[in-house]
């Protein structure tokens, strides 16, 4: 009699299918066989979520960081991104603090302080619970704000499929204004002429001593001294934006006396209340000058203005001590009055034949740092560049300059804006540009500030079209209001608060000089040869100044080095 068989075992329970889920529990389902006796409630289970490749479109003020691109031991924006997306179940946690691992991209690489209104990357991310947006924002600094999502192509790639890209520059319109914060060696050669040019103690001496004032005590002028009846009032010397003596007054308030002047609105009638210390007695103290004649002068002791620390113990001459309506006592005539410029027609006209020089395709070495000559990577293609437009912000008129461009290098923008200013201050000849593009010559170029750079819109046309029929476009035009209402909230007080606070500009102007930047006279040092050879180059697209090209496919420059 045969032996009776055991009884069969239970099946084992089946392996289960990898996870695509950063949290194995989340998306784990009951598959062992007391799992399955207790019945767990499917509706129970948390679902499984898949990556999505998307773009993410949002926007940033760059106050406080240390520009878009993740930098060891550097506060930046795409730092802060990357840990928000991760706290948001984004990214799981074997993919923390590794972009490389789920496709991180960026449309455009900003510098310090440089801010962005249409910021654009892109990657695969867990974005199938709702609210996803919702989540990341929560995680992120209010000035980081994420506007939305769109569904893309595997191969998509922020950096690669951007095609245009277009920045804003907002320059005050005083920084066009040659008499404007002029630098030491315009004032002294006004002297004398009529038109004499007073220069901003604070910015122009910005960190160093003032020659010639050391070592003498500063005292207020008596009331009635050598003649001149001038009352603790009448001794604040009247001081212009524009660089003259005028009724438009610098506010040197600040909690700890260390903010350079803010420098408002040039050319309009508005006039600012000037706040000034107050010394023990009450008596206001104001910024004097050294004057001309130098007899009768009273001056500060130990002047220091630098970053860190300002020792300042500012006081009046007798002479401005008259005020700005009287005539001066020895039958000279009338000091010069506020500055009417203003970006009028013919200003406009100028300023945007200067920025067109730089429309089109062009070696564009000097207008960067760390790339070379024979960098293919130097040529860059600039479809437009105009400025018809101005702002007022907080009291002050910004000329708003548009770039549009395939892609842009480190400081290339800033760069562009600054060695417009100068032929614009009639610094540097406007023949400049005649030699600007050219391999064999090397400029040194001045930066203009970060803080009015912002980047506008990052624009997919051809990605958009291309894929048109199966996927949403990629375009800020749903969130326009959206990116509207951030720029109105941080991107434009910022910018106007850094010229009001710490004239970032009008700093900034002291430096185009001469002296500072001998190669804005290299069209009068050069050798004549030079003026020959720059007539003879073949008038092509590279080579033309302020040429355009219609077909953006006649000039791809490569996408990659891309800072602003």
């Amino acid at each position: 009699m045969a032996a009776a068989s055991p009884p069969p075992s239970p099946p084992h329970a089946k392996r289960p299918k990898m996870s695509s889920s950063s949290d194995p529990e989340a998306d784990a389902e009951p598959t062992s066989a007391s799992a399955a006796a207790e019945g767990a409630d499917p509706a129970q289970r948390r679902p499984r979520y898949k990556r999505r490749k998307v773009a993410i479109l949002l926007g940033y003020c760059g106050a406080g960081y240390q520009g878009m691109q993740k930098n060891p031991g550097a506060r930046t924006i795409e730092g802060d991104l990357e840990e928000a997306l991760y706290q948001a179940g984004a990214v799981p946690e074997a993919d923390r603090a590794a972009p490389r691992r789920y496709d991180w991209a960026r449309a455009a690489r900003t510098d310090k302080g440089v801010s962005a209104a249409a910021q654009v990357v892109s990657g695969r991310f867990y974005v199938d619970p709702p609210g996803f947006i919702d989540r990341l924002n929560a995680q992120l600094a209010s000035q980081i704000r994420a506007y939305g999502y769109v569904r893309v192509t595997n191969s998509f790639s922020a950096k690669k499929f951007c095609d245009r890209r277009r920045y804003l520059y907002l320059l005050p319109v005083f920084a066009l204004d040659p008499s404007a914060h002029p630098d030491r060696e315009a004032v002294m050669a006004s002297m004398g002429s009529g038109s004499e040019l007073t220069k901003c103690l604070e910015c122009s001496e910005r960190g160093r001593k003032v020659p010639g004032v050391m070592g003498r005590e500063g005292k207020l002028p008596s009331p009635g001294q050598n003649g001149v009846d001038a009352s603790a009032e009448g001794s604040v010397a009247s001081h212009d934006e524009s660089g003259t003596l005028g009724d438009a007054k610098c506010d040197h308030t600040s909690p700890d006396g260390g903010n350079p002047c803010a420098h408002g609105e040039v050319g309009s009638n508005s006039k600012e209340k000037l706040d000034l210390p107050v010394s023990g007695d009450g008596t206001e103290v104001a910024n004097a000058e050294t004057g001309s004649n130098g007899g009768g002068d009273v001056v500060p002791s130990d002047i220091y203005i630098g970053n860190e620390e300002k020792k300042l113990e500012p006081v009046a001459t007798e002479e401005k001590a008259q005020g700005m309506d009287s005539e001066k006592s020895n039958g000279e005539e009338k000091l010069p009055t506020k500055s009417a410029f203003s970006y009028t027609d013919e200003v406009k006209e100028r300023f945007n034949r200067i920025l067109k020089y730089y429309v089109g395709t062009h070696n564009f070495h000097n207008f960067t740092t760390r790339t070379k000559a024979e960098d293919p990577a130097a040529k860059r293609f600039i479809i437009s560049f105009g400025a018809d437009r101005v702002v007022s912000l907080d009291g002050i008129d910004f000329v708003r300059c548009e770039v549009v461009g395939q892609s842009f290098m480190l400081h290339q923008i800033r760069k562009m804006i600054g060695l417009a200013v100068a032929v614009m201050r009639n610094c540097a000849p406007e023949t400049i540009y005649d030699v600007a593009f050219r391999k064999d010559v090397n400029l040194n170029v001045p930066t203009a500030p970060e803080v009015g750079l912002y980047l506008d819109e990052c624009m997919f046309t051809s990605y958009n079209k291309k894929w048109k029929d199966s996927h949403e476009a990629v375009s800020m035009e749903p969130y326009y209001e959206e990116a509207e209402e951030f720029k109105v909230k941080y991107i434009f007080p910022h910018i106007a608060a850094m010229e009001h606070k710490e004239g970032a500009v009008a700093l900034w102007l002291h430096s185009l000089n001469h002296r500072n930047y001998p190669d804005f006279r290299y069209m009068e040092t050069a050798e004549p040869k030079v003026g020959a050879e720059v007539k003879s180059i073949d008038a092509g697209p590279e080579a033309k100044v302020g040429a355009e090209v219609d077909n953006i496919e006649e000039a791809q420059m490569p996408s990659g080095n891309l800072s602003e």
